[in-house]
């Protein structure tokens, strides 16, 4: 189960590349369920996500690269690239903060991923966050590799 709040960033931090990074490519499938195959630096991965929009089923599993290069050439849409910030946070959480630069150019967007959907509610986001999109489809990779 993938239980997760999504942010549009009012601010970016300033010292954003002293934090780890993953350089991502990915395509959809599928998108009613969602379908994905991602490659994100030298590891590959087909995605199964249920409905739903806050909290919903994914399955992970590995893929070589030549089977990645198979499936993403059979994607609908665009294939959606973006660098991927892992940033620490001080109670165990951490933001996995997405610049997109294709299809949708440098649009930033915060995931914090829970262990519940009370701690999930419950959150208070950085100040440095802007609007709260988890709820607005428009927001979801897999729409957004059709726009």
């Amino acid at each position: 189960m993938e239980i997760e709040r999504k942010w549009l960033i009012n601010t970016i931090p300033s010292d954003l590349e002293q934090y780890p990074h993953h350089i991502i490519e990915q395509g959809y499938l599928n998108t009613t369920p969602v379908v994905r195959v991602r490659r994100q630096d030298e590891l590959y991965i087909l995605t199964y996500k249920g409905g739903g929009m806050m909290a919903r089923e994914e399955y992970n599993l590995p893929l070589d690269a030549e089977s990645y290069q198979h499936l993403v050439a059979k994607a609908d849409g665009h294939i959606i690239s973006k660098v991927r910030y892992i940033i620490p946070l001080d109670d165990g959480l951490k933001i996995e903060l997405d610049h997109f630069s294709s299809p949708i150019k440098d649009l930033y967007l915060a995931e914090i991923e829970f262990e519940s959907v009370e701690q999930a509610e419950a959150y208070v986001p950085p100040a440095w966050f802007g609007r709260d999109v988890t709820y607005d489809p428009r927001y979801h990779n897999s729409v957004m590799s059709k726009m």
